[in-house]
């Protein structure tokens, strides 16, 4: 009574200036759960404040604080969704959403057992759910019924992914010594100080299914260490009741880790579980509001708080009406004696005739002759008929799975699978719908190439390449791709369209004018930019080639150079009169000029130039040099 008074009042304080905490909903160890309004937004959330003693923690509020941020990247519909955190007055807090169904461990509480079908979709939802946080980086470590919560539909989501995590870093104790990762769902490796990996969730959704079904936890023990230490080594014990399920969670409940599915095997396997049960029947939730006591995720999962023992007979029988006046007031244990007699002598009755005919049919049965079960996986239905028929059997098709072994109809499992049968019995057969077929991922638009190949090969499917160009989407990348949704059959193909970049043209040949070539170049798709150069050739202001040259195939896009003439290139004679031989030579060869020859003294002084000096000629052109 005193916590549930501490905890009521925080009702009507603001956290972060946002959340109006509304009423409890449950207390724990290391936190208490209020359903808020957060009044920015308007709507209803659930508020998680974490034990004061954290806040002054920095080890642990700086992984809160990454964990957290972690948990709220997280988008999966059986995750409970994250939507801020925060600390107000030394408080840290996480905000959810608010789900209103109760939790697994409500139900469990009230008497509740799973059948095999509810606890086989359960698990495969929360099973998706770990597959898809382990893909992330993120283990949960807490996997237990507490955890499990439920919305008014039924859908489950996990919860407080990361808090065990973040609580391992904080120097802080919880009360009464409790383990971090709660010992009657952790795995054996946590007693032997291993590091813990993704595999230690699926051990304890394992332990969780256990007790969903039976109302018993595996191994427990008095003490934390002493679950722990029972479970090294020792199997998870699965009850037969568990029916399609046990392979499942035999696996699942290994000891060693390496021994373990990961999660998305698990839960495939629990799909397929499902698949040969009857769908499972609704769960009957517990409304969050109408629980009377607040919900706790510590207290002991074999009892119902609250509840009266077993055989406790003056809690269980009503009280007699009063005595008429002056009548002698009857005994009650008289009373209940009188009550009970005459049901157990009708039942005794029930019982004796039962076992009368059940005796009568089972000599009948016996005097039947055995056969030896036929062995009909791998069959099609109508084979396993006619050698059902031939052995005096019945054959009776109890479900259908799919099956990436057997073609659709044939037969994948068989119940008795070997030993021999009375004549009549019937056999009890699982046809394949063949293999599963598989969705069509989404979203390979834009991916490298080899990216989405191996996307659609973990799926199972082929896939074929189409070289395209394009002239927005990069080399290497996938343009489009068909199907590009619906499923298809592991195997099938999938067609992917992948650039080859922007196309190539050839540089067409061009004359005229800088602005006629400029025409001709973009109309292919390229870019044209002017050179001037000197022609002998062609005349000022026509076009002498292009860079690259005409017929090169270049990418559509690129620049070509136009090379415009600006006529022939002429050049003015130097004057070298009075120089040395030597000298002029240099002089005229610099301006572009060859020398064609000295008449007269080659060691005289030059007199003059042929062309003179002055003249205009042809850049090259020769010149001839007289000496005095």
């Amino acid at each position: 009574m005193a916590t549930s008074s501490r905890i009521a009042d925080s009702v009507g304080r603001v956290l972060g200036g946002r959340y109006r905490l509304t009423r409890p909903v449950g207390v724990g160890a290391s936190a208490h759960v209020y359903a808020a309004d957060d009044v920015r937004l308007r709507r209803r959330v659930a508020v998680k404040v974490l034990h004061p003693a954290l806040a002054g923690e920095e080890p642990f509020l700086r992984r809160f604080r990454a964990e957290a941020r972690a948990v709220a990247s997280l988008r999966h519909a059986h995750i409970l969704q994250v939507y801020d955190w925060g600390e107000d007055s030394g408080s840290p807090y996480l905000v959810t959403e608010l789900l209103e169904g109760g939790s697994l461990r409500g139900m469990l509480d009230r008497g509740v057992r799973l059948s095999p079908a509810q606890a086989a979709s359960l698990g495969a939802d929360v099973a998706a759910a770990l597959d898809h946080a382990h893909r992330q980086g993120l283990v949960h470590r807490d996997v237990k019924p507490a955890n499990l919560l439920f919305d008014g539909d039924g859908r489950v989501a996990v919860a407080d992914f990361g808090l065990a995590r973040a609580l391992a870093e904080a120097a802080w104790t919880e009360p009464a010594g409790a383990v971090v990762g709660t010992a009657r769902y952790a795995a054996p490796e946590q007693a032997q100080g291993e590091q813990l990996d993704a595999r230690a969730d699926v051990y304890s959704l394992a332990v969780v299914l256990v007790e969903a079904m039976t109302g018993q936890v595996p191994f427990t023990a008095d003490t934390a260490i002493g679950t722990l230490m029972a479970r090294v080594g020792r199997p998870l014990p699965v009850p037969e009741e568990a029916g399609p399920l046990k392979g499942a969670l035999d696996a699942a409940g290994s000891p060693d880790p390496a021994g373990r599915p990961d999660a998305g095997a698990f839960a495939r396997a629990l799909r397929e579980a499902a698949s040969l049960l009857p769908p499972p029947a609704p769960l009957p939730l517990v409304d969050l509001f109408e629980l009377g006591v607040l919900d706790r995720d510590d207290l002991d999962p074999t009892r119902h708080p609250g509840g009266t023992e077993l055989f406790d007979g003056e809690r269980a029988v009503p009280s007699a009406p009063p005595p008429a006046p002056g009548a002698e007031r009857p005994s009650t244990a008289g009373s209940r004696r009188r009550r009970r007699r005459w049901p157990f002598v009708a039942a005794g009755a029930l019982l004796a005739a039962a076992a009368a005919a059940g005796a009568w049919y089972g000599l009948v049965g016996l005097a039947k002759p055995l056969e030896a079960v036929p062995s009909l996986v791998g069959d099609t239905a109508g084979a396993a008929a006619a050698a059902a028929g031939r052995a005096h059997l019945h054959l009776a098709v109890r479900g259908r799975a799919y099956n990436a072994r057997y073609r659709a109809g044939e037969v994948v499992a068989q119940t008795p699978s070997g030993g021999r049968i009375r004549q009549g019995g019937t056999l009890a057969v699982v046809l394949s719908l063949g293999p599963q077929p598989v969705p069509v991922p989404t979203g390979l638009d834009g991916d490298l190439q080899p990216a989405a190949e191996q996307a659609l090969a973990a799926l199972g499917l082929r896939y074929a390449v189409v070289d395209q160009t394009s002239m927005t989407v990069g080399a290497g990348e996938v343009i489009s791709y068909r199907p590009d949704s619906g499923t298809l059959l592991p195997g099938q193909t999938v067609t992917l369209v992948v650039s080859v970049g922007k196309p190539k043209v050839a540089v067409p040949a061009v004359s005229g004018t800088y602005a006629q070539a400029a025409a001709a170049l973009q109309a292919q798709g390229l870019a044209a930019a002017e050179e001037q150069v000197y022609s002998d050739t062609v005349k000022a202001g026509q076009v002498v080639a292009t860079d690259p040259a005409a017929g090169t195939e270049i990418t559509v896009g690129s620049t070509v150079a136009v090379e415009v003439s600006k006529g022939p290139h002429l050049v003015a004679v130097p004057d070298v009169a009075g120089q040395s031989v030597g000298a002029a030579t240099q002089a005229l060869q610099a301006a572009g000029f060859s020398v064609s020859g000295v008449t007269g003294n080659p060691l005289g002084t030059v007199s003059r130039t042929s062309p003179g000096a002055g003249a205009e000629v042809l850049y090259g052109s020769s010149v001839q040099i007289f000496t005095s």
